[in-house]
C-alpha cells in the first residue's frame, strides 16, 4: 500500500493544472493516467481544429481576391493530405510540451487505470499489468471525456469519424455528413466545406452552436447554410449503402462516404468505482459536484474538468483543476467562477457571453442590436457579415449577456466578459475609449441603442471633472 497526500486521476488539462499546484506544496502525490497522455485540447480538440480552420479560411479567401484587384485566385488549390500532416505536426509539438509535466515526476506518474475501493483508497491496474493500492488523504478525479457515439453506429467502423480520429486521417473522404452542429460540429463542418469537401450538416435541435436568441440563431444558420446544406430539427438514421452510408433525417436523405459524429462528449467515469463513495449518482453516473469547491458531498474527493460534465471548455477545466488542488491541500474554500464564455470559431465567429437570451426570459431586460453588414471597418475588411445582441437590465443598465455571430467575435466576447465580471453599466461602457476604425465601434452602436432605452437618452460618453459649466 502506498500512502500519499494527494492522488490525481487523469493527466489532461484539469489534472495537469492540479499537478502544478500540488507539486508546489508537496512531493507526496501520484498522478494516474489511463490512455494517451496530453490534453484533449492539444491532442484532438482546440488546437488541431483551429489550425485546420485557419487553413480553410485562408483558402476560402481566394474567392474574394478578384474584386480588389488580386489576380490568380482561381488557380489556387489545396493539398488536403499535406494540410492534415501540418496539423498533426503542430499538434505533436503542443502535446510534447504537455508531456514534460508528467515525465518530470518520475515514479509518481503511474500509467494505468484507477478504481475507488473507498473514498480514501484506490486500486490501480498499471499499464504493465501489475496492481497497486494507494491510500490518499485527498483524491482529484480529472479523467476527462470522450466523444459520444451511439453503440449501434460502431458497427460502421471507420466510416464513423470523431474529433478523436479526424486529425489522424492521412486524407479525408470527399462526401461527409456532420452529425451535430454544436460549436465543434459547426466550425469543423464549415472548415471542411471550405477545403472543398461535399459536406452536409444535421442537428437534432432547431438551432446551431447553442445559440438561444431566435434572431441571432436564424442569422447564423442562414450564414452557414450558404456554404453547406443544413438540416435542423430531426434525429438521423444511418444505413450502409454502396460502400458508404445513407443519412436520413425527417424527409431528407444524403449519400456520404463517412460521417463526423459531433454529438458532445461523455465523461470518462466508467468503472471508476464511484458507487463505493456512498453518494447518489445521477443519470450519467455522475455525483453532484459543488461548482465553487469541486468537492463531492463532504468527502475528500474532488471532481474537475470534462469529467464533471458541466462547463466542458478548456479554461474552465483548468480553473476546476486549480480549485480541486487548492481544496485538497488547504481545506475547503469557495471560489467565484468566471463569467460563462463559449466561442465557435466559425466565420463569422459565434459567441455567447454571460447570461443567454433564454436564461433572461421573464426578467426586465432590454436588447441592443448591431448589424455588421453596415459597419465601416467590417466593410473595409470585406468581412461585413454578422449580428450582435447585447442584453442589459432595464432598471440600472447593468450589462448581463450577449449572443453574436460577428467578425472577430472572440475579441468582442472577451471585452464583454470583462464588463460583465466587473458589473459595468452601459454608461461605464460608453465612457471607455474606442479607436477608429475598429469593429468595437459596432459594439458601441449596440450600447448606445441600449442606453437610450434605459436612460431615455444616451449619457455623456466621457466624464466631466466638475459639476459646473463646461
Amino acid at each position: 500500500m502506498r500512502n500519499v497526500d494527494v492522488a490525481i486521476i487523469g493527466a489532461g488539462t484539469a489534472g495537469l493544472t492540479a499537478l502544478g499546484i500540488v507539486r508546489k506544496a508537496t512531493d507526496d502525490f501520484v498522478i494516474v493516467n489511463d490512455g494517451p497522455y496530453g490534453t484533449t485540447c492539444s491532442r484532438v480538440g482546440c488546437m488541431p481544429s483551429k489550425a485546420l480552420i485557419h487553413i480553410a479560411n485562408d483558402f476560402h479567401r481566394r474567392g474574394s481576391f478578384a474584386a480588389v484587384g488580386i489576380r490568380g485566385g482561381d488557380g489556387l488549390s489545396v493539398d488536403l493530405p499535406q494540410a492534415l500532416a501540418w496539423v498533426r505536426a503542430y499538434r505533436d509539438r503542443l502535446t510534447a510540451h504537455n508531456l514534460k509535466a508528467t515525465n518530470q515526476v518520475g515514479e509518481r506518474n503511474l500509467p494505468g487505470r484507477a478504481r475507488f475501493l473507498a473514498p480514501d483508497e484506490l486500486s490501480v491496474t498499471r499499464a504493465d499489468g501489475g496492481e497497486e493500492r494507494i491510500r490518499a488523504r485527498a483524491t482529484i478525479i480529472a479523467t476527462g471525456s470522450r466523444p459520444s457515439v451511439p453503440a449501434a453506429w460502431r458497427a460502421f467502423g471507420d466510416r464513423i469519424l470523431t474529433t478523436d480520429t479526424l486529425f489522424e486521417q492521412p486524407d479525408l473522404p470527399r462526401r461527409l455528413a456532420v452529425l451535430g452542429l454544436g460549436a465543434v460540429g459547426l466550425e469543423l463542418g464549415q472548415a471542411l466545406a471550405r477545403l472543398g469537401l461535399d459536406v452536409t450538416g444535421f442537428e437534432l435541435r432547431d438551432s446551431v452552436a447553442a445559440l438561444t436568441d431566435p434572431e441571432v440563431s436564424a442569422y447564423a444558420t442562414a450564414q452557414v447554410a450558404a456554404e453547406l446544406p443544413v438540416h435542423l430539427g430531426h434525429g438521423v438514421e444511418l444505413q450502409p449503402q454502396g460502400g458508404g452510408l445513407r443519412v436520413t433525417a425527417g424527409g431528407d436523405a444524403v449519400q456520404v462516404d463517412a460521417v463526423l459524429a459531433s454529438l458532445g462528449r461523455r465523461p470518462n467515469v466508467d468503472d471508476l468505482g464511484l458507487e463505493t463513495l456512498g453518494v447518489e449518482l445521477g443519470e450519467r453516473g455522475l455525483p453532484h459536484c459543488n461548482p465553487h469547491t469541486t468537492q463531492l458531498a463532504d468527502l475528500p474527493v474532488f471532481l474537475a474538468g470534462d469529467a464533471s460534465g458541466d462547463r466542458v471548455v478548456m479554461h474552465e477545466a483548468s480553473d476546476e483543476g486549480f480549485i480541486a488542488a487548492w481544496n485538497a491541500l488547504h481545506g475547503i474554500a469557495r471560489f467565484r467562477r468566471r463569467v460563462p464564455l463559449t466561442i465557435a470559431f466559425t466565420d463569422p465567429e459565434i459567441a455567447l457571453v454571460g447570461r443567454t437570451f433564454a436564461e433572461l426570459q421573464g426578467e426586465d431586460v432590454v436588447t441592443g442590436k448591431v448589424d455588421f453588414s453596415r459597419q465601416s471597418r467590417a466593410i473595409g475588411m470585406r468581412r461585413n457579415a454578422g449580428r450582435l445582441h447585447l442584453y442589459a437590465r432595464r432598471g440600472d443598465g447593468r450589462v448581463l449577456g450577449a449572443e453574436m455571430m460577428a467578425p472577430d467575435g472572440e475579441h468582442l466576447a472577451h471585452l464583454l466578459a470583462l464588463a460583465i465580471d466587473r458589473e459595468l453599466s452601459l454608461a461605464d461602457l460608453l465612457a471607455m475609449p474606442v479607436y477608429h476604425p475598429v469593429l468595437e465601434e459596432g459594439l458601441r452602436s449596440a450600447v448606445r441603442s441600449l442606453a437610450r432605452q434605459v436612460y431615455g437618452e444616451a449619457p455623456l460618453e466621457f466624464r466631466r471633472l466638475d459639476a459646473g459649466p463646461a
